[in-house]
């Protein structure tokens, strides 16, 4: 797209609970990012949109999202056809090893070549590479460690994060693109190691839910979440069929008040990081980092060094 992101390279997950107008909203005004829901209704984005004052904020901070399906293409295009300053798209599939997948994603390209894209999501460096070579500008990083996400359980299918990290960012980087580390975060210090490991952005999700920006009934103190592919999150869209399962669950999160509270403690543990290992801007993480493996009686942990 040739497009410059000028922030904190820190982004809201497009999951429900997490990627909502008031998270997009509050995110931009800490110049940080959000990819909304899928399921956003396009007149509805452009009267929220076009009367916000924020609204110069909001489009560089903010991805609209869309899946593969017609369904998914018809949304999406009456969406930028509303709203022409939109700069950023994120086209997000649970599994992105599909020719479908690809040729969605160039054909987007051909149609669309001023904005961002960003495509995913997947684990390999090889099928990172084939995305940014399709027209996708940002490689979405993860199939498996997201905190509601029992696709590893269920299916077989996965793999251990921050190896995929480290060597998509390697592959992405050598064609001048760039990923993003989604899922696996729990903590401030796992956030560093995402960035240690070479992703140029990392996506969260669990981090961001429970909080007052993130919707949600709270009882008892606590607030549900749950993940994209559970069948709460596809009721909308007839559910999971008779003849699928399940990938994600539904947790109940303590209830975190609003998100700058959030923020805050991820971005001072980023900082904090940063100075123990002399990284002087966030660019220089990954070059002042080491990771090391250790052997703890039957347990083999990476730790951060």
């Amino acid at each position: 797209s040739q497009r410059y992101y000028t922030g904190i390279p820190i982004m809201a997950s497009n999951m429900d609970g997490v990627g909502t107008w008031d998270m997009a909203l509050a995110l931009a005004k800490n110049n940080m990012f959000t990819c909304l829901v899928k399921e956003e209704d396009p007149a509805f984005f452009w009267d929220w949109l076009n009367n916000n004052p924020y609204k110069s904020d909001l489009v560089q901070h903010m991805a609209v999202s869309t899946g593969v399906t017609d369904i998914d293409e018809q949304r999406i295009e009456k969406t930028l056809n509303l709203n022409k300053s939109l700069e950023y798209v994120c086209i997000d599939v649970a599994n992105g090893y599909s020719e479908g997948f690809l040729d969605f994603v160039k054909r987007f390209r051909e149609k669309y070549p001023k904005l961002t894209i960003i495509a995913g999501n997947v684990v390999t460096p090889d099928i990172t590479e084939e995305l940014l070579l399709r027209g996708a500008d940002i490689v979405k990083v993860g199939i498996g460690p997201g905190s509601v996400c029992t696709t590893r359980v269920k299916t077989g299918i996965g793999y251990p994060q921050l190896s995929a990290v480290i060597e998509c960012a390697d592959a992405a980087h050598g064609l001048s693109g760039h990923i993003i580390a989604d899922g696996g975060c729990s903590s401030p210090g796992d956030v560093v190691k995402a960035f240690a490991a070479g992703a140029d952005f990392v996506m969260l999700g669990g981090m961001m839910a429970g909080t007052d920006q993130g919707g949600g009934e709270v009882k008892d103190g606590h607030v549900e979440f749950y993940g994209n592919s559970t069948t709460k999150a596809q009721e909308d869209f007839g559910g999971v069929q008779n003849h699928r399962t399940s990938e994600g669950r539904i947790v109940r999160l303590p209830y975190k008040g609003d998100v700058n509270n959030a923020i805050t403690d991820i971005l001072g543990g980023l900082r904090s990081g940063c100075t123990y290992v002399g990284a002087g801007e966030l660019k220089h993480l990954s070059k002042c980092a080491t990771f090391v493996q250790t052997k703890n009686g039957a347990t083999h942990n990476t730790v951060y060094k």
